[in-house]
């Protein structure tokens, strides 16, 4: 089931009706939520609830065995480290599976076997969401093992914790340490909260399916047919494709979060205004925030962080942005893509520098400096470069756009527009998310807090669903996040 999709819009009153009904009684609350997430998730494909199901429950049964008293003395916590493992291993074992063993599969018979396969791929579907609820459930195992967070003996809790419908299957990747004692404690309704939660959905709704679906529509076309246009038109199409993910993963974390708060459950930030950054570094601390800590605190640090040699550091900085590229997708392309940022982040951590900037830009001040505009600008523009590998099929065909929009540049001219009016929609579209997103920069969602005059607040909400039902279009667009 998706967000922007007519079952949700039914599916959302009914869950929150029933919810807040069952009063303040935890345990009931526990088990509709896992009932509705278990809905939720089935809608797509039921036969895949056995698998996340296995996982949460091989996740819990762990940080049972890992704290038992038993398990800790025995062999000075070696049979801990055991258990911890074993759920480790088992679980990347069918994320692998499904996600990787086809990939890596034809890369080996293309390398050795002239691209034969015969019966050597399993044409597995990718089930929804994987990534992110097996990195969820994995980080709890690992917390228990490090007594970050005392195991939960609550079944129902924790499965609540592991299948919550609003971050299922695009995030935020939530910790134990922060969600699952929400989980263990009363909840009671707040207007306020509710309110809020609405707020941040629509304007999730707004990225998504204004601004994210509007700027597909083009560079959809022009990725498809790049031979065709010029390379002003091509580097517009990679920028709108960087607005696009942006909108589209962004916005799919607004309406999760926001979604959250309805449920009295509060989520973490994913995204903070990252084309605002000033660097590369500055970029990965507010792009996908819950994955790019996940990797910090799991693997980074684990390998030595940059508490060791500059060799190290080297290594280690690769290790993560390549892991990291390849979380995205079973293809060398994401691959490349985080061998790209790794390269960006390479000069920064090594000066010392990767964490120049950890303010919001611009604080106290309505515009940036001249110097800060145009590190904004040079950081999205690397970034945007990034994105073409990121969008492409392959390395050869990314590469081939690359090619064609740095080589026309002696017939650079006008973008190609195929229709006027989509222009001007998309302009208007990137134009007020800017704006707005500029002007609430500092604050936790940003979407029209700051206007204190109730007639401000709601001539904005007006606009923004006026535009929601201009600008939308009439399929389902599905989140891009979905595939990873």
């Amino acid at each position: 089931m998706m967000f922007n999709s007519i079952e949700f819009l039914i599916f959302l009153p009914v869950t929150f009706v029933v919810y807040w009904l069952l009063g303040h009684r935890m345990r009931w609350q526990n088990l509709f939520v896992v009932v509705a997430s278990y809905l939720f998730y089935g809608w797509w494909d039921w036969r895949f609830l056995l698998l996340i199901a296995f996982t949460t429950l091989c996740s819990y049964a762990s940080g049972i065995a890992i704290s038992h008293p038993t398990a800790q003395q025995r062999n000075r916590g070696l049979t801990s480290k055991f258990f911890l493992w074993a759920n480790i291993v088992l679980n990347l074992l069918i994320l692998c599976t499904f996600k990787y063993y086809d990939f890596f599969a034809q890369s080996f018979a293309d390398a050795f076997l002239g691209g034969k396969t015969d019966h050597l791929l399993l044409h597995l579907v990718l089930p929804v969401g994987i990534s992110f609820y097996t990195f969820q459930a994995l980080s709890y195992s690992i917390d228990v093992y490090r007594g970050t967070i005392k195991p939960t003996h609550d079944p129902v809790a924790f499965f609540a914790y592991v299948s919550f419908f609003p971050q299922l299957v695009a995030g935020p990747i939530e910790r134990a340490t922060s969600m699952l004692p929400q989980f263990e404690q009363s909840r009671q309704f707040d207007y306020r909260q509710c309110v809020d939660g609405l707020r941040q959905m629509l304007w999730g709704f707004f990225k998504k399916m204004v601004v994210a679906d509007s700027c597909a529509l083009y560079v959809d076309q022009i990725f498809a047919h790049p031979d065709w246009f010029n390379s002003s038109t091509l580097l517009l199409a990679a920028v709108l494709f960087s607005i696009q993910i942006y909108g589209d993963f962004s916005g799919y974390s607004d309406i999760a979060i926001g979604c959250a708060k309805l449920f009295g459950i509060r989520l973490r930030r994913n995204f903070n205004v990252p084309y605002f950054s000033r660097d590369i570094a500055e970029f990965w601390r507010r792009w996908h925030i819950s994955l790019t800590t996940w990797f910090r605190d799991y693997v980074y640090i684990p390998l030595g962080g940059s508490r060791v040699s500059k060799g190290r550091i080297v290594l280690n900085t690769f290790v993560i942005f390549l892991v990291s590229g390849l979380w995205h997708g079973a293809n060398w392309t994401f691959v490349a893509w985080g061998a790209y940022h790794a390269l960006l982040f390479l000069p920064l951590i090594l000066l010392g520098k990767n964490r120049r900037y950890t303010d919001t830009v611009a604080v106290g001040r309505a515009l940036p400096s001249l110097r800060e505009l145009g590190q904004m600008l040079l950081t999205f523009l690397l970034a945007v470069m990034g994105w073409v590998l990121f969008r492409a099929d392959s390395i050869e065909q990314a590469f081939h756009y690359y090619g064609l929009m740095f080589g026309k540049l002696s017939d650079f001219g006008a973008p190609t527009i195929t229709a006027p009016i989509d222009a001007w929609a998309i302009a208007v579209a990137v134009t007020l998310m800017t704006v707005v997103e500029w002007l609430n920069r500092g604050e936790h969602h940003e979407f029209f807090r700051q206007p204190r005059l109730r007639v401000v607040r709601w001539a904005g909400y007006v606009v923004v669903i006026f535009l929601i039902g201009a600008f939308m279009v009439t399929n389902e667009m599905p989140f891009i996040y979905f595939q990873f």
